[in-house]
């Protein structure tokens, strides 16, 4: 493996009067709702901030995959923006200093992208680590989104009930990188926002001041979740108009409804569990996978240029 220092460049010293908690925001593979993306830009345009590092994205992105988006105005191009992996020392509301580390998960290199991290991570004696992530889960939309709360040490998890056992999942290097600075000695935790499944391939603000929330909560970073509340309320409009009148999704969203009443209810009783759910309560993953895509297929109708999406 070629040198990890190689991969970054230092554009600044910075001397932290504290030990400071590393936040790392990955957009890509779990950023359900463009949550993940949404909270890391909210951040840096609420905050003051200051480039510290940049990391060589022509090693770690596969253009093919992710293609650069382009301008063109009339007869040429423009303008072309390339994602940055980037590490930016923020200042939270109270004044206290923190690092974020953003960009496009890498496509390459993985264990030497979280070497080099590593040495950033000693470089600044990094106290504790926070990963962020967003993933689809059957919730609805009429309803606060939840988060689940995962970490190396159990005093980082503690007060927060877990509904899932155990499972595989497609690695990802948010989720590497805290299994890995947890076992380099690093405390490391990550806050994953719960983001209705029918929606993860729209931007949905409520997803980041979830995220924005839930760090605070964990770390006692002071973020501006509140300044977030206008455009996720206009979303939740958004999601609202395009559900009127469509019976087969009123369905599908009433009965999320009553899996997430039972759900909280079950939560907040001390002798409740999932178990305790009725089966015929609710309806079937196949059941809401069928009436979700024929959902979305809807606001994509080709002949009607305004149900188009982004996705």
């Amino acid at each position: 493996m070629r040198a990890p220092a190689e991969l970054f460049t230092l554009h600044r010293e910075v001397h932290f009067d504290e030990r400071p908690i590393l936040l790392y925001a990955f957009s890509g593979f779990v950023d359900a709702g463009s949550g993940v993306r949404l909270a890391a830009e909210h951040i840096l345009a609420s905050c003051d901030h200051q480039l510290i590092a940049s990391f060589d994205v022509y090693e770690l992105l596969d253009y093919r995959a992710r293609r650069p988006r382009m301008t063109y105005v009339v007869d040429h191009f423009a303008s072309v923006e390339v994602q940055q992996i980037v590490l930016h020392e923020v200042t939270d509301e109270t004044g206290q200093r923190f690092l974020l580390l953003t960009g496009p998960e890498p496509d390459y290199q993985w264990m030497r992208f979280m070497a080099a991290v590593d040495l950033l991570v000693e470089m600044f004696d990094v106290r504790l680590a926070v990963g962020l992530s967003a993933i689809p889960w059957p919730i609805p939309h009429t309803r606060p989104l939840g988060i689940t709360v995962h970490g190396s040490e159990p005093d980082l998890v503690a007060g927060h009930v877990s509904v899932i056992g155990e499972i595989e999942v497609p690695g990802h290097v948010g989720a590497m990188l805290e299994l890995h600075l947890g076992q380099q000695g690093t405390p490391s935790m990550g806050v994953t926002a719960q983001v209705p499944h029918y929606l993860v391939q729209f931007d949905f603000p409520r997803a980041a001041s979830t995220l924005l929330g839930g760090v605070a909560r964990a770390t006692g970073l002071a973020l501006p979740v509140s300044e977030l509340e206008p455009a996720a309320e206009r979303a939740d409009a958004e999601v609202a108009s395009q559900l009127e009148g469509n019976e087969e999704f009123a369905t599908v969203v009433a009965a999320l409804e009553v899996q997430y009443d039972q759900m909280s209810a079950m939560t907040a009783s001390a002798g409740g569990g999932i178990g305790d759910m009725a089966e015929g309560d609710m309806l079937t993953g196949d059941e809401i996978a069928a009436q979700v895509e024929q959902f979305l297929s809807s606001l994509q109708d080709p002949d009607d240029p305004e149900k188009q999406t982004d996705s």
